[in-house]
């Protein structure tokens, strides 16, 4: 069995720092700055061959009347939840500002319920050690243990004693996790999406609460339905850049993003009583330019006039034409009205972003898709789209050959996109088209040409250019050769042969006739 150990403590003595010590990773938020971790916070860690589950939570505030109100109180129940569940509890505390009267109310009550925990002094470094536990010895713990989590000193020790009950697993868990799917829950700030994550597994598992901005990490919750394993993701809510101001918030902005890109299908929520405004829209279009599988839910669906949803619904088939491919729900997260059916869209859309396509498939696909509609002639000539091929999923990618495709307009691009999807049943997931142009295997640049084949291009084109300069002092005599034996251009002692010939036979004429008298 995997041992499950709690970091709980007041707020800000470093409990988010020493999460991503042990789980190795940057998952949980840190920053100088009092109650920055609201939900608790998975992790997997390994230490000599043993593998732990560490939960990070919330501060714990222990007010003078022992009730805390707000935000307060949902974190607090969330950290002793953890405590419930763990099998270890790690009380950390601040070295620097010594024991506090939180810190003795929290003793008294892991000792009150029973709880086993270890005392963790942090922020111990640049003091010694003896000095920095002296004060906390009062409070009687059997085990203290001095750390410095920001740099990692003490920590392996700490690790050691803790794990040293708990025997080491036969199975590496880690192999044995299965992923399953990744359902990243977006959208603007206070919208719903904690209420809806926790409506989907059945439990107060996030805070929940009426304020703008709660969540702050992006917590992955794994768990089974119906025996498929699936992870949950609850991401902060995301404003318009110009309204996010604080760097804590620019953070979990940051992390919302991640946690888009890292999931498989995202799950857009929108207030239904606010309608379809600008950023719902800046949000869809980072989902669709990560690649990612989309379902889109519209929340607080209960408690509209019917006039009301008939201009929300009139709205979507105006301003989101181009998400025709995605299935649109009206759900309450807070009843559960339509929520179950959420699943169903999940799974088609995740199917859809991560079949196997081949390329006999795609490229008798293409060669119906052209014949319907051929692509467009430029400059005279028809663009030739030749095959395809898959290129790869999540989404799907499909790599098409053929002639000047760089000169392939968009809106062709986007009729083979949305044919492609129609023909092979693509549901919730866009599809990215690739064009690549065939070379012409005669014409190379001298960049992929080896020396010899360079010096002899180079003599062949010299050679050219003396050939082209010789026919101009030939060009007479070919000419003479051809006509000579009609024409008589052949010239002897300045005169043509023919005339001369004439005139001899006169000289001989005359001669005989002078003899002859």
């Amino acid at each position: 069995m995997t041992p499950v150990i709690a970091l709980v403590g007041r707020p800000n003595v470093g409990k988010s720092t020493l999460f991503n010590r042990l789980t190795r990773s940057r998952d949980a938020l840190v920053a100088d700055y009092a109650g920055l971790t609201r939900d608790r916070q998975y992790g997997e860690g390994h230490a000599d061959e043993k593998h732990f589950i560490v939960i990070d939570t919330g501060g714990l505030v222990f007010t003078d009347g022992g009730k805390e109100e707000g935000i307060d109180l949902h974190m607090s129940k969330q950290s002793l939840q953890a405590i419930d569940e763990a099998d270890v509890t790690l009380l950390m505390v601040d070295a620097r500002e010594g024991l506090m009267p939180g810190d003795v109310k929290l003793v008294d009550y892991l000792r009150k319920h029973a709880r086993p925990f270890s005392l963790v002094v942090n922020k111990t470094d640049g003091l010694d050690p003896d000095i920095a536990l002296s004060d906390f010895h009062r409070l009687g713990c059997e085990h203290i243990f001095a750390i410095a989590a920001s740099h990692g000193r003490g920590v392996n020790k700490l690790m050691e004693e803790v794990l040293t009950p708990f025997p080491a697993p036969e199975i590496d868990l880690t192999d044995e996790k299965a992923g399953g799917i990744k359902i990243a829950i977006t959208g603007r700030p206070n919208v719903g999406k904690s209420t809806l994550v926790n409506r989907l597994l059945g439990e107060e598992r996030v805070v929940v609460f009426d304020q703008a901005g709660t969540t702050r990490d992006s917590v992955y919750i794994p768990f089974e339905r119906r025996g498929k394993p699936y992870t949950l993701i609850d991401t902060a809510g995301i404003r318009k850049r110009g309204k996010t101001r604080e760097s804590i918030e620019k953070f979990s902005v940051v992390k919302s993003l991640q946690a888009i890109r890292d999931a498989n299908v995202v799950i857009l929520l929108i207030d239904a009583r606010d309608g379809i405004v600008e950023q719902d829209l800046h949000l869809l279009g980072y989902v669709l330019e990560s690649g990612r599988a989309l379902v889109l839910a519209l929340n607080k669906w209960d408690g509209m006039d019917e006039y009301a949803k008939d201009e929300v619904k009139r709205a979507i088939q105006r301003r989101l034409v181009f998400i025709d491919f995605a299935r649109i729900h009206f759900i309450s997260a807070l009843h559960g009205t339509g929520v179950g059916d959420l699943y169903k869209s999940v799974e088609k859309a995740y199917d859809s972003a991560s079949r196997k396509l081949s390329t006999n498939q795609l490229t008798q696909l293409l060669e119906r898709i052209t014949a319907s509609h051929a692509p467009p002639a430029v400059n005279n000539r028809r663009i030739k789209l030749r095959y395809a091929h898959p290129g790869g999923s999540n989404p799907p990618l499909i790599v098409i050959h053929g002639k000047q495709t760089e000169k392939l307009p968009a809106h062709y691009i986007r009729y083979l996109e949305k044919n492609f999807r129609k023909y092979l049943d693509l549901e919730g997931t866009p599809v990215r088209i690739e064009l690549v142009s065939d070379d012409n295997p005669y014409v190379k640049g001298e960049e992929n040409k080896t020396n010899k084949q360079i010096a002899r291009k180079r003599q062949i084109k010299k050679n050219r250019d003396l050939s082209e300069k010789k026919p101009e002092k030939n060009t007479e005599k070919k000419t003479v050769k051809k006509t000579h034996p009609k024409t008589a251009s052949k010239k002897v002692a300045g005169k043509p042969v023919r005339a001369a010939s004439k005139a001899k036979a006169k000289t001989k004429a005359k001669t005989r006739a002078k003899k002859s008298r």
